[in-house]
């Protein structure tokens, strides 16, 4: 176990040191290029504020590194472009999803859109008028289109039926073959089985494996 752990921290894309914060810590871990670890616990536990912190959003002790980089040795405007956070209920500051992406990444937008079965028309759509499913989607094509080497997740799939979370898993399982890292908070037993290669359990501010 312990050659394994070394081998980990070796290659890792993300490393976690000392991580804390009044909610809960400290947490060590490290995550490799290609991997998917899953967070489950219950609500209130401090789950999305720990995706906060490793995507410096929120305040806190200790240290994370981006491939042996130190997000404190990075601007956050960098990290962030980096090691991108989707929120549970993420946020819209266009009127129209379409508006969120440069024209440089249209390509990749139309491929995730009919990955997803998103119609091309809903990038046109005013964001009030899309459905809870619909904006999750989107969001879930807008932090991939940034082409991150990880990504934070929050429930990415919270509001969607069984055949959209079979698609959005499918893209994610893609990305991550392609060496993208993701970590991913759900409270979805399967989901967490089927895309994740370790699971951890956050409760009482600690991290554990199950």
């Amino acid at each position: 176990m312990a050659a394994l752990n070394a081998d980990r921290a070796a290659c890792a894309r993300l490393s976690a040191r000392g991580l804390r914060s009044r909610f809960g810590g400290p947490f060590d871990f490290e995550l490799a290029a290609g991997e998917c670890v899953a967070i489950q616990g219950p609500s209130g536990a401090g789950k999305s504020v720990l995706l906060r912190m490793l995507a410096d959003l929120d305040p806190h002790e200790g240290e994370v590194l981006l491939d042996g980089q130190a997000s404190s040795a990075m601007p956050a405007p960098a990290w962030r472009a980096q090691v991108v956070y989707q929120a549970a209920e993420p946020a819209w500051w266009e009127a129209s999803a379409g508006a969120h992406f440069t024209a440089a990444q249209r390509g990749f937008v139309a491929g995730a859109m009919a990955a997803l079965g998103l119609a091309p028309a809903l990038l046109d759509t005013e964001i009030e008028r899309l459905s809870t499913g619909e904006r999750q989607r989107l969001a879930l094509v807008r932090s991939l289109a940034r082409a991150p080497r990880v990504l934070l997740l929050d429930e990415p799939t919270a509001a969607l039926d069984p055949e959209s979370v079979t698609r959005a898993e499918a893209l994610l399982a893609a990305r991550l073959a392609d060496g993208m890292a993701v970590l991913i908070v759900t409270h979805s037993a399967e989901q967490a089985r089927r895309l994740a290669q370790r699971i951890f359990r956050l409760e009482h501010g600690r991290l554990s494996s199950t």
